[in-house]
């Protein structure tokens, strides 16, 4: 079938489609017609009138056949350097604007869907960025429903889960048969492992959200705040036989930071060398100051190199381990560092005598919006 907007074409007057033909205001091919043709009509202006010159006012007894012939190359390869110059610029100064956009593209942050600006683009670029905008915007909205959902799945089965708990805690200070006892333990252990796992998916869910979270940031000193939340966990790490040792300079080491978040960084990168470092005596909480960064490394069995590049990615959980898990703490960690700015890194065996994972915050500049790097192998 014909495209009616040809067949329409066609029965204009003839004027009419060359018009249709000269490019449309503000396209590139009109913004370079302006820009190189003045320049070029008065390099043909000069040519001209050199030419004009010279077969007005020499004659061949002054000057001779071949003298005029190379003076007549010479003059037209200087327009031919002229006119390749002009155009050279009027391009370059006419693709200023797609440059400008991809840039802007290039350091856009990968949480950043905000629409493309197509003011001072050329005329036949502005319906890409148009419909790059429209992808943009759905790409948005179908992240932010996941992130909903996710959210409010955990806060759903929190309660419930909560109840099964409590009857199972109920049920185990009562007298009761060795079998009926087992089961309400399992019970309470699966209870206890969801509720955690609700949670996880709530914090995730906040971590992961287009809300710019940086407005929410304080200003606080990484070794206070270290040494008051990693005392927290002295308890716990008691009853697993370990002990906590922290390292941290005198001198107090700033970042901008999201307090409840990095808590909760900190709980499962903790929670994580607890479960699954096994073997391990003593975890150590490490602060430095040059970068700003916070590192837990513990002297476990370590993470097998094929897992390396999976332990972020949310739900995995490597074939051999043997520790309860949902498989949520470091894409957790990830999410959090990502929110902050921040990079992080993760060292094992044979590099490392254990597993050393390290948070580097970007420093003390709220709302600040950095590139990301991930690395899995050293600092």
């Amino acid at each position: 079938m014909p495209d009616q907007s040809a067949t329409d074409t066609a029965r204009l007057p003839f004027w009419r489609r060359l018009l249709l033909r000269f490019p449309a205001p503000g396209s590139l091919a009109r913004k370079l017609m302006g820009r190189l043709f003045p320049p070029i009509s008065i390099l043909v202006v000069l040519d001209l009138s050199v030419t004009w010159v010279l077969t007005r006012r020499m004659s061949l007894e002054d000057w001779l056949l071949r003298d005029i012939f190379w003076t007549m190359v010479l003059s037209q390869l200087l327009l031919v350097g002229l006119i390749a110059w002009v155009l050279l610029s009027g391009i370059r100064s006419g693709l200023a604007s797609i440059h400008d956009l991809s840039r802007q593209i290039r350091h856009r942050s990968d949480e950043d869907f905000e629409r493309l600006d197509p003011r001072g683009l050329p005329a036949e670029v502005v319906p890409l960025v148009e419909h790059f905008n429209e992808l943009l915007e759905r790409l948005g909205d179908t992240l932010q429903a996941q992130k909903r959902f996710i959210g409010h799945a955990a806060h759903q089965l929190r309660t419930p889960l909560s109840g099964l708990r409590l009857e199972s805690e109920l049920m185990l200070a009562r007298p009761l048969p060795e079998d009926i006892r087992q089961r309400a333990e399992r019970i309470k252990s699966v209870s206890d492992r969801m509720i955690r796992m609700g949670q996880q998916l709530m914090v995730l869910a906040r971590a992961d959200s287009t809300v710019n979270i940086k407005d929410s940031f304080v200003r606080l000193d990484l070794c206070e705040w270290a040494r008051e939340e990693g005392g927290d966990w002295f308890l716990q790490a008691r009853q697993h036989g370990v002990e906590i040792h922290l390292t941290a300079p005198e001198l107090p080491v700033w970042i901008d930071a999201e307090p409840v978040l990095l808590r909760e960084l900190l709980s499962n990168l903790m929670d994580n060398a607890l479960r699954y470092g096994r073997g391990t005596d003593a975890i150590m909480l490490r602060v430095a100051s040059n970068p700003p960064s916070l590192s837990v490394e513990d002297h476990g069995p370590g993470i097998a190199g094929e897992d390396r590049l999976r332990v972020f990615d949310a739900f995995y959980r490597s074939p051999g381990s043997q520790a309860e898990g949902s498989g949520l703490g470091l894409a957790i960690v990830q999410e959090i560092a990502r929110a902050h700015g921040a990079w992080w890194s993760l060292l094992s065996r044979p590099d490392f005598p254990g597993t050393r994972v390290t948070i580097v915050f970007p420093g003390p500049r709220i709302g600040a919006r950095l590139t990301r790097t991930e690395t899995l192998s050293g600092n």
